[in-house]
């Protein structure tokens, strides 16, 4: 048993929160959430408020380039990309 957990290892309504917390941020950010394995969400429930951020902040980086990013496959036909 760990602070986290009841004694039958079950988890307590505060980290249950933060889980949940953290799937609907990365869902919310366009991220496939629903479609994860189990083994992949439990790696993104776990992530620090730091690691959340950061995850949120590249993507949101990167869908800002994305149609410039896109344009660059069409002109390369995909060579560089």
């Amino acid at each position: 048993m760990t602070p986290d957990t009841g004694a039958d290892g079950s988890v307590d309504g505060t980290e249950r929160h933060g889980t949940e917390a953290a799937l609907r941020a990365l869902e919310q950010a366009g991220f496939p959430v629903r479609a994860f394995t189990d083994e992949q969400r439990a790696v993104f429930a776990t992530l620090t408020p730091q690691e959340l951020e950061l995850i949120l902040d590249l993507k949101a980086r990167l869908d800002a380039v994305e149609p410039e990013v896109q344009a660059h496959t069409v002109v390369a036909g995909a060579a560089l990309f």
